[in-house]
């Protein structure tokens, strides 16, 4: 205790405060923390190896990554990729979860990223100017996953394509009227690739001289349990359509059980495509645009990687290719 008490003298605190310092709790602010560690390593006190500042050429050898869920599937296996990548190269991964806008902001102009990671990955989140103005400014390799961006790495797929995709099949099938599943706006998070795979939706049946039915369009979350009560509501309909377009795999697995409490069958009663290539997918047998997800994790370590070994390496934006997988959730009629 001696050593706290003579720490606390030459920083002029509290030697609570230099406790809770050195034992890196953060309700201390930046400024007297280092003032306290610079008098503990004065006293040749030991400190914590995080706790100490970094040279300007130190790696912590750790890899930020920032997404705003971690238990829906596609943040699930993306990350599981970035961790792979990380764990054969040696490094580690610093996950900043978040699901408030508030705490989105936190960490998005948090400095002390700096301090602690040698790059970020974003996950499925384009950064706001500002934020993308405080990220790059951290002077650090950022690499977006899911969205792209000229201003840094990026690794994506085409999402316009894919709602291309989606629906050419099922008008292929013989299918006019058809519904789609798309995801409903949230204002913390800028989800992009909804209104991407309803643009390529629109485009399709543009194409096909099909005219859209406002009351076919269905709002979700990207959860099978919104999508389910969503779908439970539509069924309630005298007319329905013959298809629905699900932008993600998990709303498909909503309309299903929607349809399952109702008795009907796909894809006899109404046929369903989805998108994201869900390993639960193959079980249901449910056709889907899918997409490597834990590939494209593994293409953002990687990029982030290459650009801390070489800061002048060339920023890429990589666009990865995605397929249509048929299975029996479609039925063609005539």
């Amino acid at each position: 205790m001696s050593g706290i008490v003579e720490i606390a003298k030459k920083a002029g605190v509290s030697p609570a405060t230099v406790s809770r310092a050195l034992r890196g709790i953060h309700h201390v602010n930046e400024k007297t923390r280092k003032k306290i560690v610079d008098a503990a390593r004065d006293l040749d006190y030991p400190v914590r190896p995080d706790l100490l500042p970094r040279g300007q050429n130190e790696k912590t050898n750790t890899i930020g990554v920032i997404a705003p869920f971690i238990s829906r599937w596609y943040f699930s296996q993306s990350i599981s990729g970035v961790e792979q990548a990380l764990r054969e190269a040696g490094l580690d991964l610093l996950l900043y979860n978040f699901a408030q806008v508030d705490a989105r902001e936190r960490v998005m102009m948090q400095k002390k990223l700096v301090d602690k990671v040698d790059g970020l990955i974003v996950i499925s989140l384009p950064p706001s100017e500002k934020e993308f103005e405080r990220l790059l400014n951290l002077g650090i390799p950022v690499s977006l996953l899911g969205v792209a961006s000229e201003l840094c790495s990026s690794v994506s797929i085409d999402d316009v394509l894919g709602g291309r995709i989606a629906t050419q099949h099922l008008v292929d099938m013989g299918h006019r009227d058809i519904a789609i599943m798309t995801g409903q706006k949230e204002p913390a998070f800028d989800f992009r690739v909804a209104n991407q795979r309803l643009q390529g939706f629109m485009e399709v049946l543009q194409a096909n001289d099909l005219e859209f039915n406002p009351r076919n369009e269905l709002y979700s979350d990207f959860t099978s349990t919104t999508s389910e009560i969503a779908m439970e509501e539509f069924l309630t309909r005298k007319k329905l359509p013959t298809a629905i377009f699900c932008e993600s795999d998990e709303m498909a697995f909503g309309v299903y059980q929607a349809l399952r409490k109702k008795g009907m069958r796909v894809p006899e009663d109404i046929s369903i495509v989805g998108y994201d290539g869900h390993d639960f997918g193959v079980t249901l047998g449910l056709t889907t645009v899918a997409q490597p997800v834990r590939f494209l994790g593994q293409l953002a370590a990687s990029q982030v990687m290459a650009l801390i070994e070489k800061p002048e390496s060339v920023v890429r934006q990589m666009v990865v290719p995605i397929e249509l997988v048929q299975r029996q959730s479609v039925l063609k009629i005539n």
